[in-house]
């Protein structure tokens, strides 16, 4: 277990994935339990849909459960107070403009466990944050996308 993936998350990023873990297994989990048992009192199983799809359920929350438990187990807190404001890192919120002419965009460096690119958090996988990890306010950052290459410049970091 010592090769286990670690998840770099806020402290708010791990709450909410604790909060998930704790409603899969104590909503969720009986709630696909009931419909496998009403599916069940259907009858024939071989041609019972409502069962197979309990059944697809169950599988996914077990997973999601199983998924969600690893991320809390190996999850390495960043304190968002301790971060250099200067450099580009996880943790760190980054505006930036594209070159030449592009509108101001701002999205907070977050761990995959927590991205979420619609509420402004993006992965420090993701290419984006990838070419920016590390560079300063001021800079022009060439980012390989998979639309092709793009140049931004920071405005800032915060």
């Amino acid at each position: 277990m010592a090769n286990e993936k670690q998840f770099p998350m806020t402290a708010a990023g791990k709450l909410k994935l604790e909060e998930e873990l704790e409603f899969l297994k104590t909503v969720k989990r009986k709630e696909v339990v009931e419909r496998i048992k009403i599916a069940r009192s259907f009858g024939d199983l071989s041609e019972n849909s409502e069962y197979d799809s309990a059944k697809e359920d169950q599988a996914f929350v077990e997973g999601r459960i199983s998924t969600l438990e690893s991320m809390i187990r190996n999850a390495v807190i960043i304190n968002e107070n301790e971060l250099n404001k200067d450099i580009v890192r996880l943790g760190t919120t980054v505006t930036f403009v594209e070159v030449p002419d592009g509108d101001e965009e701002s999205y907070t460096i977050v761990g995959s466990a927590e991205a979420d690119p619609l509420e402004g958090r993006i992965s420090n996988d993701s290419p984006i944050a990838k070419s920016m990890i590390g560079r300063t306010i001021g800079e022009n950052v060439k980012v390989l996308t998979p639309g092709g290459e793009m140049e931004i410049k920071i405005v800032s970091i915060s």
